[in-house]
């Protein structure tokens, strides 16, 4: 990579936390950038599924694998509880009859994989990155099984694309990305990799740019078009994420506090995108909102979730605190 690329990527990546949170505000108030981006969505999902298995840490992966009770346990909730989970929640809510484009929606939240971005995030927060990373290549492996295998039951037809048939595109854009990022990883070098740190930071935000327009482009047309239902879908696309990330921290609390704040927040960080790609984009207007929504916890979190977690853990010492006194 050049020095005319790595010094503006470099500069980009720096701004980390504070990029992702502006990519939200881009995205919503350039709806035209949104409409040249929306073509490439499917493109853009799987440059950062490429981008991130070239950052792989191998070594770290194998260390992690040797010790497979966790490991197990959380695959087997953020693949097949959460989604589970969800299709309960939206039974008991009766979505499927009163707004089928929303229950497809969270249908798809809940069988998405955890998203690419969270083992950097979990690092950004000081938790352990490398277990973030191993549950979200083991539930990302399994993903085309139990999409293939589920779908039909928690969709109910809903989707106008057959399981087997999106279960085999998602198994053609993981194993495809694997085998690139892996490919390059091993013609760069992982010396090499870690020197253009900050430049590939860089280059995932750009890339996040053309998801995130593409995503975002229709949601202030929808927000003045009904201001009351786009704001109750807002504030409900918030509460399913803290839901996922409060509830998964309670599943996990006996394996301690940095484990079980690190399967939250892989567990609330879903891939819906990764989701609509393989349904190419066949979806009503309400999923397509209602994707668009759940964006704004994800890229908001790296700014939002560490002052949460520090209370959490504060809590937690100040109860242990009176439980030793």
């Amino acid at each position: 990579m050049g020095p005319f690329l790595r010094t503006p990527l470099a500069l980009l990546g720096r701004q980390g936390t504070r990029a992702v949170a502006a990519l939200v505000v881009i995205g919503v108030a350039c709806p035209p950038l949104g409409r040249l981006a929306r073509p490439w969505l499917a493109e853009a999902v799987f440059a950062l599924l490429v981008l991130s298995f070239l950052r792989v840490d191998v070594a770290a992966l194998r260390a992690h694998l040797r010790r497979p009770g966790l490991i197990l346990a959380a695959t087997l909730w953020t693949a097949l509880g959460v989604p589970l989970a969800c299709r309960g929640l939206a039974g008991l809510a009766g979505l499927r009859e009163s707004s089928p484009g929303l229950f497809l929606g969270l249908m798809l939240q809940g069988l998405a994989s955890p998203m690419m971005a969270a083992p950097a995030l979990a690092g950004l927060m000081g938790l352990d990155a490398t277990l973030a990373l191993v549950v979200l290549v083991t539930a990302t492996a399994l993903l085309p099984f139990v999409v293939a295998g589920l779908s039909g039951v928690l969709l109910g037809g809903v989707l106008a694309v057959a399981p087997l048939a999106l279960g085999l595109r998602l198994g053609a854009m993981l194993g495809g990305a694997v085998l690139l990022g892996l490919g390059l990883r091993r013609l760069l070098g992982p010396a090499a990799i870690a020197r253009e740190r900050e430049a590939l930071d860089g280059l995932n935000i750009l890339v996040l740019l053309v998801f995130v327009t593409a995503v975002m482009g229709e949601v202030a047309p929808m927000a003045l078009a009904d201001p009351w239902a786009f704001a109750g879908l807002l504030a409900l696309a918030f509460a399913v994420f803290a839901a996922l990330l409060l509830g998964t921290a309670r599943l996990f609390r006996r394996a301690g506090r940095v484990p079980a704040l690190t399967l939250a927040v892989v567990a609330s960080q879903r891939n819906i995108g990764l989701m609509v790609a393989a349904a190419a984009g066949a979806l009503p207007g309400t999923a397509w909102l209602w994707f668009a929504l759940c964006q704004f916890p994800i890229y908001l979190s790296p700014l939002l979730l560490p002052a949460l977690l520090r209370r959490l853990e504060g809590g937690g010492m100040a109860a242990a605190a009176r439980r030793g006194a």
